[in-house]
């Protein structure tokens, strides 16, 4: 056996310093990598030997990879290039499409632990329909607030949870829940920051979706990313053009929905799909809570039977089928027992086989901002939903109540909702811009249950932000309800010793780390 490092990540500065010390190459690239594993499959030479050819003859390389990309249909081969974006300044808006791409990676700075100044972004639809004086009031009116309900709830969260407070350790957790508190009045053009690592073939996805974006913030980072990508490695971003289907199904789709008669059960219209976010109806905007506001949908019916079918398919040498009659035929102790099999050596760590990927569940959820820029990380989750919409009200943090600031926060919800949609009449989709993180969106939620664990695992535990720590634990109930023996372990780390002990009468071999001292 043998084993070579063939490449690894540097950063640009330091490419560049070494193409300026060296004689002129054009072996820079990533393409070449892209082209020597391409031919792994249909050339004998060993793979460092194909790389060095690569090396040599560039231009070859190039032209194998169009080869075989655009000709053959492999495209595969550009998934060994990969890239990293610095995207600085981009809207938080812009941000959520970026990290639509769930096949990437992501580090997006924290609205929670850095305090936030007041740079946003002017979209350019705003400015031109002439409504850049009311959006900049509206922002403003919003960051001003912000700035007052970080210094009010500084010191309130260091009184509300004074025992934690005396361990200066702590503090920066206990600073983080003011901010994210705070935050929830900020909008969505707020300026952010991400770095992004990705593979070409992801990229060029990328680069063809939002060519086809209604935003002009997109667009903009699209051109932006498509030369610099294109400059670097031109043999593997090929198809960058808008396609019909991203441009147009969305369109056709809305368009299609709307010609049918949206009626309930009793022939009535549904009261959400009249009510729009207009000063008169203010008032009585639905809001969603609580149970309301997390709903299972669906799940597989039988999904303990099935994940303890895989299970036996994994071990046991029989077709699925023999196996999944095994799996009902058994009694819920001999069941339960078996599950046990798989959870009985895990940590807090640990995650369940892939055999629990077999279940789903899915769920409706009606999530504010601040929750959803943290449960879009869950790219292994099939996630769809729909724009921010004032009509499904706000999220309003408890602690602004507590510190009777929860009337100055609405009357800026008011402000934003009225200029919303007065924006909105004129610009459409881009209106969203000037929306908080407070505000609201009905999203779907497709999971295995091998995936909830995660989410359970790390959205559950006390240091969570509360917001999504209140979603994920109705999402636990729910799904123990369905699925009791897949689900025996799902809770937060910082419960796993208990959770453990209660299903196998002794503790685990290791804690989670406190994080609250």
């Amino acid at each position: 056996m043998k084993v070579i490092l063939a490449g690894y990540n540097l950063d640009r500065e330091v490419i560049e310093e070494l193409k300026r010390s060296s004689p002129p190459r054009q072996d820079v690239t990533p393409e070449t990598l892209s082209a020597a594993y391409a031919r792994i499959s249909r050339d004998p030479r060993p793979a460092d030997e194909l790389r060095a050819a690569a090396c040599r003859e560039v231009e070859r390389a190039r032209r194998s990879n169009q080869t075989i990309i655009f000709k053959m249909g492999h495209h595969s081969v550009a998934e060994h290039a990969v890239f990293n974006f610095d995207i600085i300044g981009a809207s938080r808006l812009a941000l959520e499409e970026v990290e639509k791409f769930r096949l990437c990676s992501f580090t997006e700075k924290s609205q929670r632990y850095i305090t936030l100044g007041d740079d946003f972004v002017i979209p350019e639809e705003v400015r031109r329909a002439g409504l850049e004086d009311l959006f900049l009031r509206t922002i403003r009116s919003q960051n001003a607030l912000y700035h007052e309900l970080y210094r009010r709830l500084r010191p309130h969260v260091m009184a509300k949870y004074k025992e934690i407070s005396q361990d200066p350790r702590n503090h920066a957790v206990l600073e983080g829940w003011a901010k994210e508190d705070a935050r929830y009045v900020v909008s969505l053009a707020t300026q952010g920051q991400v770095g992004l690592t990705l593979n070409a073939r992801n990229l060029e996805l990328m680069i063809r979706r939002f060519a086809a974006s209604r935003l002009a913030e997109i667009r903009e980072l699209n051109a932006r990313i498509s030369v610099l990508a294109k400059e670097v490695a031109p043999s593997i971003i090929l198809f960058t053009e808008a396609a019909e289907c991203d441009a147009g199904t969305g369109a056709a789709l809305a368009a299609a929905a709307s010609s049918f008669p949206w009626e309930d059960q009793d022939g009535v219209m549904p009261a959400d799909s009249v009510r729009r976010p207009t000063p008169t109806n203010r008032s009585i905007f639905p809001q969603p809570a609580g149970e309301d506001a997390v709903q299972l949908i669906d799940f597989t019916a039988d999904g303990d039977d099935r994940i303890a079918a895989a299970l036996l398919h994994s071990s046991a040498g029989h077709s699925y089928l023999t196996c999944l009659a095994q799996a009902k035929r058994l009694t819920e102790p001999e069941k339960k027992a078996f599950m046990q099999t798989a959870f009985q050596r895990m940590e807090f760590f640990d995650f369940p086989p892939r055999e629990f990927e077999y279940a789903d569940l899915t769920f409706a959820l009606v999530i504010s901002a601040s929750c959803f820029a943290q449960l879009k990380r869950h790219r292994m989750a099939t996630l769809t939903g729909q724009s921010y919409d004032p009509a499904l009200g706000v999220t309003v943090p408890p602690s602004l109540d507590e510190i009777g600031a929860g009337g100055g926060f609405r009357a800026v919800i008011d402000q934003t909702n009225d200029a919303h949609a007065a924006i909105s009449r004129e610009i459409g989709g881009a209106a969203a811009y000037v929306l908080t993180n407070a505000h609201r969106r009905r999203v779907l939620l497709k999971v295995n249950l091998r995936e909830l664990y995660h989410i359970s695992r790390l959205r559950q535990d006390p240091t969570a932000q509360w917001d999504i720590r209140n979603m994920a634990t109705r999402m636990t109930a729910l799904a123990k309800a369905v699925m009791p023996l897949g689900g025996l372990l799902l809770g937060g780390k910082d419960d796993y010793p208990t959770l453990y002990s209660q299903v196998f009468g002794r503790l685990p071999r290791f804690s989670p780390p406190g994080q609250l001292k």
